[in-house]
């Protein structure tokens, strides 16, 4: 089968290799429809801190749905021809993290490695936790969504967005974009901050009462800050980007008591810098999130069955599997939001 391998920084290539094999537990799906993440451009431009270079080269891709062409021993829950979507990885419910119900830091998590490519295996912790019977109505584009979108779900009932709440999001790439119509439609006044006004205004499309765009203000803090019940600030501040500037101006613009949802990965070794007093004496909760677990895996697919975001708001470009380091870049260079990849003609 053709597949785009990932050999390292700057190194993806196409490459015919071996069609997978369904083991016990596992499913082989034909791709139907696969997209690009900005894990994926992180990947691409400056390797991840879990991929090891004994593991090289790999299968590259992570986001994809399509049909069942095998079903390995003791599978019962998928038949050959179902079309499903699946999230890239699945716990192993047993380790110390798995076992609190921190499944986000399982220390044993497998996932799936190549969604750019004509058929991926799926794990069995994946099938058993992660894999989803596609509905009449959800398209495979759509179901490509499950994984980022499920991260966004993850973040937002981390962090608990109620009822009333002034919610100011920093970042409109599809992360951001999917945590403002979560908590728009949590019943929040969302505030979306970006560079880019075409992004700015999906935004408002997906339910964002207000918008900043940060190229045309002299300081990002104060102009959030002003469009706050009494200049007060945000009851949740939240950081989609992962830049380590961006992430010091979100906690800046909390209220006293604010909560705080740090969400954008940087660089590994990248700090930041927080004012004690700040901290201190205005009472703030700082939250780091990372990945997500079954539960919104769940969660995600079942608001994704009903529309509340899909591929037509979400996946603005289409590439052929050829063309897989144009289709990153362009996402990098944020020409639209997702890019969708034909691994098939």
């Amino acid at each position: 089968m053709k597949a785009a391998m990932y050999y390292g920084i700057k190194d993806v290539r196409v490459e015919d290799v071996p069609d997978p094999q369904a083991g016990p537990g596992e499913i082989v799906i034909q791709v139907e429809a696969a997209t690009t993440c900005g894990t994926d451009v992180k990947m691409y431009n400056r390797g991840h801190v879990i991929v090891k270079q004994s593991e090289l080269p790999m299968g590259f891709g992570h986001e994809c749905a399509g049909t069942v062409v095998q079903v390995g021993e003791g599978v019962t829950t998928f038949r050959l021809g179902d079309h499903v979507a699946t999230h890239n990885t699945g716990p192993c419910g047993v380790c110390f993290y798995c076992k609190r119900g921190q499944n986000s830091m399982c220390q044993n998590s497998v996932s799936i490695r190549g969604a750019f490519a004509e058929y991926v295996r799926i794990p069995a912790a994946v099938v058993r936790q992660n894999v989803f019977h596609i509905p009449p109505g959800l398209s495979f584009q759509s179901a490509c969504l499950l994984e980022p979108f499920s991260c966004a779900v993850y973040g937002v009932d981390e962090i608990g967005i109620a009822l009333g709440d002034v919610v100011v999001v920093n970042g409109a790439g599809p992360i951001g974009l999917m945590i403002a119509r979560l908590a728009a439609l949590r019943g929040a006044h969302v505030i979306s901050c970006d560079l880019s006004e075409k992004r700015l205004a999906v935004a408002r499309r997906l339910g964002a009462a207000q918008t900043v765009n940060v190229s045309e203000v002299a300081d990002q803090v104060q102009a959030v800050r002003a469009l706050t019940p009494e200049g007060r600030g945000a009851d949740v501040a939240i950081e989609a980007v992962g830049y380590p500037e961006v992430w010091e101006k979100t906690i800046q613009m909390a209220r006293r008591g604010g909560r705080v949802l740090l969400f954008g990965g940087s660089r590994p070794g990248t700090t930041f810098t927080v004012s004690t007093e700040l901290m201190h004496y205005s009472q703030l909760t700082l939250k780091g999130v990372f990945h997500t677990t079954p539960l919104h895996v769940s969660k995600a697919f079942d608001l994704l069955c009903r529309k509340v975001i899909d591929a037509q708001t979400f996946v603005t470009g289409r590439y052929a599997l050829t063309d897989i380091v144009e289709a990153i870049e362009a996402h990098g260079r944020q020409d639209g939001i997702k890019n969708e990849v034909v691994v098939r003609t």
